[in-house]
């Protein structure tokens, strides 16, 4: 390794999706395979990553503010070089470069694959010639890690900035997921969770049909893998058949996160959704022919011409359906995304209250249902001892990691991180569940 290079600490600010997130990890595997030592602690680190999103605006604005104070580090001197990743340098690269010259490398997507030569020009060091390993370096707590299982999104929907910051929908090679997966079980992952814009789609584009099914039943042999997960399926690409394959096979997690967006008809056109309300409420009754499923699903509120009575509408919805959990955003108008140009936009302050209103419905829902699992027995997968609280923290199959309600279990003398252990739920605090493990489960 070069003397500019040799003894060089690199650390990371993870802001994006989990799909960026991957993205990250392969970063830092290679630059610590390069030889960089890679540290948690960005006060002993000289080299800052900043992943970043850029998909609504408070996720820019959130990147921005780490970027300002990483270049704020840097200007102080403990800091020697910032680097930006992520949507928010692919969507606004040249913005970035004129407003911000304090950052020393801006990378596109494309730019990832060649990181150590990237870092190798910014100390003007001199070229490694070694085999490049591929391979994840991974920031999650506990024995889960994602799988991207492809890039971009062709759906088209009308406030979204997805298709242009990360182009069409690519499915990556069936057999690249493979070996990866592979790879993530070799390293001791227990649960693995596709993530994709859309992992419903998987498949079309690539091999002109939908795979998504031929992969999980290929996944599901892989040794080592106890839990495979699915993140982001589109409503109308779902069937029975689906989720008669999910509700069987033991190693399919009973959990989709199935985004609405809405219930009106009116505003789902608008939106470009590719489904309408009754073929929603139809996928709704599907679903609970399936009541081992639970399900996420997101909505926005305050979208251009959401009438007080569209927003009645959605809330009945959701009291109709109780679902298990669903998350809200209100309405944010992008630049160049169709929604942007529209008529009708309403009042950040129409868009807040709605806002406040229905997480506060949801929650009381998302309560009641959490209150009937009181008493009873889940397996649960544990990811990392809260030396803070003196508990292990863990998930159950129905709820997915850093998204859903999380276990508390106190320490028995007999369980340990990344170990599957029975639970009986005994309080539930509105963000977690606690409980008493009874015995490892197989």
């Amino acid at each position: 390794m070069d003397k500019n290079l040799k003894g060089k600490k690199v650390s990371a600010i993870s802001l994006g999706c989990d799909k960026n997130r991957v993205d990250l990890e392969k970063m830092l595997f290679a630059l610590k395979s390069y030889g960089l030592d890679v540290v948690d602690d960005i006060g002993d680190s000289d080299i800052v990553i900043v992943n970043t999103c850029a998909f609504i605006t408070p996720a820019k604005e959130e990147a921005i503010s780490n970027i300002f104070d990483m270049c704020a580090l840097k200007e102080k001197g403990k800091l020697e070089k910032v680097i930006v990743s992520g949507c928010l340098a692919q969507r606004h690269k040249a913005e970035l470069t004129q407003e911000v010259p304090e950052v020393d490398a801006i990378l596109t997507a494309n730019d990832n694959a060649n990181i150590c030569e990237i870092v190798e020009k910014l100390y003007n060091a001199t070229p490694k010639k070694t085999k490049k390993d591929t391979g994840r370096l991974f920031t999650c707590h506990g024995p889960y890690a994602y799988l991207k299982i492809a890039e971009g999104c062709s759906n088209a929907c009308s406030y979204c900035t997805i298709p242009r910051i990360k182009g069409r929908y690519v499915s990556f090679k069936m057999e690249d997921i493979l070996d990866e997966a592979k790879y993530l079980a070799e390293n001791d992952i227990k649960e693995i969770i596709l993530v994709a814009q859309d992992v419903s789609r998987y498949g079309e584009d690539l091999y002109g049909k939908n795979c998504l099914m031929e992969l999980c039943k290929k996944l599901i042999k892989i040794d080592g893998i106890e839990w495979i997960r699915l993140h982001y399926c589109y409503p109308e690409k779902i069937d029975e058949k689906f989720l008669d394959f999910i509700d069987k096979q033991p190693k399919m997690c009973k959990y989709l996160d199935v985004p609405f967006q809405h219930v009106d008809d009116k505003i789902l056109k608008s939106m470009r959704r590719h489904i309408n309300e009754e073929e929603t409420r139809k996928f709704v009754e599907m679903l609970k022919n399936h009541p081992n499923i639970a399900l996420r699903t997101t909505f926005i509120v305050g979208y251009p011409n959401e009438t007080k009575s569209d927003f009645k509408k959605l809330c009945k919805f959701i009291e109709e359906n109780k679902f298990d959990y669903a998350g809200f955003f209100p309405y944010y108008r992008e630049e160049n995304t169709p929604s942007y140009f529209m008529d009708g936009q309403l009042s950040q302050r129409v868009k807040n209250q709605r806002f406040k209103k229905i997480k506060k419905l949801q929650n009381k829902i998302a309560g009641e249902l959490a209150s009937q699992k009181l008493g009873h027995t889940f397996k649960v997968l544990l990811d990392y001892f809260d030396e803070s609280k003196g508990v292990f923290v863990g998930h159950t199959e129905f709820c997915s990691p850093t998204v859903d309600f999380g276990v508390e279990i106190v320490d028995n003398g007999n369980i340990q991180e990344r170990q599957f252990v029975d639970v009986k739920f005994l309080s539930f605090d509105g963000e977690n569940f606690k409980g008493e493990c009874y015995e490892s489960s197989k």
